[in-house]
Parts: structure tokens; sequence; C-alpha cells
């Protein structure tokens, strides 16, 4: 375990080697799970300013869950959560003609039209964090199958799970952190700075 501040990471984050690889696993994360994508309580306000410009960007079958159930909702086991399209697809993701989930949210971010990315949750993952009383859990959790291609490729390009996840890591936890992380990862793991 690093421990950074009060944040706690699991060795696994410096060890181990991710890089997604959408061809193969096609985005299922975001429609494979027991609930939508998890929201901290701004990302609800980020999800109201931005939801009429994402609008266009999503699916019928988005757009008419998002108005039957609303732009996020609250799971008793998991907390604000985005909703999903008969408890499968994220509302707010759509297939590509190669059958690839896209995020509606990421999408307008990528053409200029909004400054958000999208939940920071998605952003992380294969990492997910947990608070307790005195700490944030930072854990390396792939999908057992699902991510199989995505470790075998991290594995081939050599790329640490932090170093492939850097932009999301500095988004939730600022630049000192990333530095002391990859600087702990450098001395004590042999891992080379990304």
């Amino acid at each position: 375990m690093i421990a950074i501040d009060n944040i706690l990471v699991s060795d696994e984050v410096v060890q181990k080697q991710f890089v997604c690889d959408l061809n193969k696993c096609k985005g299922g994360c975001c429609e494979d799970g027991d609930a939508g994508a998890p929201l901290s309580e701004g990302e609800l306000d980020n999800l109201n300013e931005v939801y009429e410009t994402v609008k266009p960007y999503l699916s019928e079958d988005g757009i008419r869950e998002i108005e039957k159930t609303g732009r996020y909702l609250y799971d008793k086991s998991f907390g604000w959560v985005t909703p999903t399209i008969e408890g499968k697809l994220c509302a707010y993701g759509t297939k590509d003609k190669n059958g690839i989930i896209l995020c509606g949210i990421e999408q307008a971010y990528r053409d200029g039209k909004i400054n958000w990315k999208k939940p920071v949750s998605c952003h992380l993952y294969p990492i997910k964090t947990k608070r307790t009383k005195e700490h944030e859990l930072v854990n390396y959790e792939p999908r057992e199958t699902l991510c199989n291609p995505g470790c075998a490729l991290g594995k081939k390009l050599k790329v640490p799970v932090y170093a492939f996840l850097k932009e999301a890591l500095i988004r939730k936890y600022g630049e000192n952190f990333y530095e002391a992380l990859e600087q702990i990862a450098h001395e004590y793991y042999g891992n080379r700075k990304a």
C-alpha cells in the first residue's frame, strides 16, 4: 500500500500494466455492471449544466431513459449514478457502427462543446475509489474477462496502470499527488517515469 497524504493507493496501481483496448472490449464497462457510472455530488451539477448540449450525442433510448428517470439517480448500494437503459448500457452511451460504446458526454467534450470530459469514475476506470472516514482508497479493479485485452495490451506496451491513467489521476487528485506517486513507482517499484 502506498500512502500519499490521506490517500491509500494499492500496490497494483504501480505494479500492474494496462491500456484500454477498445477494439476488443468494445467499451463494455459502460454496460456491464450493477448500476450506472458513480457520480460525485459536484458532478450532478455538471450533468445538469451540460445535458442540453450533450443530448444530440445520445441515442433515442438514452434520451427516453434520462427523461423518464432523471439525469442521475440514487442507488442504495452505489450512491449517485447515471441512469441505464434496461439495467445495462449507460444512458449517456451510444454504440458506433463497429459496436464500440462511445460516451455522449465525452464526444461533446472532444467536439469543444463542453469543458467537462465525463464522470471521473469513468475516466479513472479500471481504478475504483472508495472513501472511508480517514482515507480515500485507490484500487486497481479490472473486470476479469472484459478487461483481459487491456491487461494484455498494457503488458505488451509495458505501460503501468498509473501511467495510463495519468490525466484522470491528476484530474481527481492533482499534479502534486501524481508526481509523488510517479516518484514512488520509480524509486520503489523500478517503473520508468511516464
